[in-house]
């Protein structure tokens, strides 16, 4: 694999990390703001959207500039956006903050491109596994210790950690990558027709639909764990970190899976357990091995199914990777605003340990959307030609 597919996991361990910390602590996040739990959740709705409608703009603005320069932009979006988060004194400066951070997360798609334009088609699952490392374990390391440093210093302290460490990643992409790097360079040119292909709109409606299931309980995660089993801020943090390791798991054995069964019959498995850990998890209250059981099923199945979505998109047209990749990426952040919100909505009605069942008919749909799946399918730009 290049050595430069390590360097993008380490810049998806940062974004992760500082994207998705507030969601182990909105509690302290919501009464240092003044605001409701609610309101603090649509922190990730905000960051969310962003991503989904600024990203793609950016990929196509960006698309006749090297690679490494936009590279080094995406990471000094995000780590301003973190800045301006750190400073934030109310509800309103914090979501122009996650906005600039969103903003910046246009880094996922232009490495994802770029990580299957360096290697060989029997080896994009791979190659996409690790570009993809470091959001998992975002998980493992970055969240949990940002929910402990939130807890006992304040939710200042991890969102500083994030702009300091982006700036780190800022420095180590300008001096590695290489400045002559190139890959599929984004185009409207064919885009039309290729987008308009109801295999590529399963894709992209399949991202919405699981993010969805999945952003239903974890925009909230701190308090659904509190809510199933009170836990200290210590407690919470070696959870979720167990959670991330889950994901790793996840995330390299969705990579493996995809070149050894193909995305279609790798989907299939991960959203089936997924499901069933959804309808699982509210009824683990009261037992806590039994709800970290029910996570560690969640993080596996819900992480691998990165590698095997991109995979799909990649091999059904590598002329537009960079786009379809980017808006794959805009599903998956309106499905996360989307899932934030409805739960969200339904906080007071609803009691938070009993969260997850909202999303579970997103993810029956979801699982749905493979049944128009064919057994073989061409790449689009062989039809096309």
């Amino acid at each position: 694999m290049p050595p430069v597919l390590y360097l993008f996991a380490l810049c998806n361990l940062v974004i992760g990390s500082g994207a998705f910390v507030l969601g182990g602590i909105l509690v302290p996040l919501s009464e240092s703001l003044n605001v409701s739990l609610a309101a603090a959740g649509q922190a990730m709705t905000a960051y969310a959207l962003a991503t989904a409608v600024l990203a793609p703009v950016l990929i196509i603005l960006t698309a006749r500039w090297p690679r490494k320069r936009v590279i080094q932009l995406a990471l000094t979006l995000f780590g301003a956006g973190c800045v301006v988060c750190a400073l934030s004194g109310n509800l309103t400066m914090l979501l122009l903050g996650r906005i600039l951070m969103g903003a910046g997360a246009m880094f996922s798609a232009a490495a994802s491109a770029l990580a299957v334009s360096l290697v060989a088609p029997a080896q994009r699952g791979r190659a996409l596994s690790i570009t993809f490392l470091g959001m998992s374990i975002s998980y493992a390391v970055g969240v949990p210790i940002g929910a402990w440093l939130g807890f006992e210093y304040g939710w200042r302290v991890p969102v500083w950690a994030s702009a300091v460490a982006s700036g780190v990643m800022l420095v180590a992409a300008s001096w590695w990558v290489p400045a002559n790097m190139t890959g599929a360079s984004a185009s409207f040119a064919g885009f039309g027709a290729v987008a308009r292909q109801s295999a590529v709109l399963r894709v992209w409606l399949r991202t919405l639909l699981y993010f969805m299931a999945i952003f239903s309980v974890f925009a909230y995660v701190g308090p659904v764990l509190q809510a199933l089993n009170p836990m200290s801020p210590t407690q919470l943090s070696i959870t979720l970190a167990v959670f991330g390791l889950a994901g790793v798991a996840g995330t390299l054995s969705g990579g493996w899976a995809n070149d050894r069964f193909g995305p279609i019959r790798s989907l299939r498995a991960q959203l089936v357990l997924l499901v069933a850990m959804m309808l699982v998890l509210p009824l683990t209250r009261g037992h806590p091995p039994a709800t970290l059981v029910t996570l560690v099923l969640w993080g596996i199945a819900g992480f691998g199914m990165m590698a095997p979505q991109q995979s799909r998109l990649a091999g059904l047209s590598a002329v537009q990777a960079p786009l379809l990749l980017s808006l794959n990426g805009s599903m998956l952040y309106v499905g996360t605003a989307l899932g934030a919100v409805i739960s969200g909505s339904l906080i007071g009605h609803l009691d938070l340990s009993q969260l997850s069942w909202v999303g579970v008919p997103f993810g029956l749909l979801a699982l749905l959307t493979l049944a128009f799946e064919p057994r073989q399918a061409m790449p689009l730009d062989a039809v096309a030609s």
